[in-house]
């Protein structure tokens, strides 16, 4: 079903960063409005707002896969909504599933810093440019890949964290780990 000929994704090399990722949660924006990608297509806004709206009245939800796979779903987005800015997207990758521990792995790696959509255009124009503006869209998925088709959708370094919030995460892993010491 989501491998039909309709469904589109987004890919390409590309370098920066948005999305944050703090041990199993990621958070940022899989996509921006007003912004070219590199497929010549442009999200305008409003854009997600009616796929957004009929998804959450029948009780369904974005899915986070690896790659694009449908086969290998690898945590859950908690909060996907429109704002301002583009698509913003907060989640957890899931440490029960091969897949998601190793994307967590992947993502604080450094290996791993992408944000693809999959979706299926509704409304669409083009400029005088050749660009496609997308107006509505039907969003399936976000995922995570190595290689993103619009550059400011990447999984964000730590160097991004406020000194604070470093601070937080490392006090956190050397609890865990004294937790886990304690214990032998």
């Amino acid at each position: 079903m989501m491998d039909g000929p309709d469904l589109e994704h987004k890919f390409s090399p590309t370098e920066s960063g948005k999305l944050r990722a703090r041990g199993a949660e990621i958070e940022g924006y899989a996509s921006y409005f007003g912004k070219t990608d590199n497929g010549g297509d442009v999200v305008m806004p409003g854009a997600y707002a009616a796929s957004l709206s009929a998804m959450a009245a029948r009780g369904g939800r974005v899915k986070m896969l690896w790659q694009h796979d449908p086969a290998q779903p690898i945590g859950v987005w908690d909060e996907v909504r429109e704002d301002a800015k583009g698509l913003y997207v907060k989640g957890r990758l899931l440490s029960d599933v091969a897949k998601g521990r190793e994307a967590a792995a992947l993502v604080a790696a450094g290996s791993i810093d992408g944000l693809s959509i999959g979706y299926r255009t509704i409304r669409a124009t083009k400029d005088k440019k050749g660009q496609r503006l997308l107006s509505e869209i039907e969003l399936w998925e976000v995922s995570l890949v190595t290689f993103p088709m619009l550059s400011e959708a990447r999984v964000g370094s730590k160097s991004d964290l406020s000194e604070t919030e470093i601070m937080r995460e490392l006090a956190a892993v050397f609890d865990a780990a004294a937790q886990e010491l304690a214990q032998d």
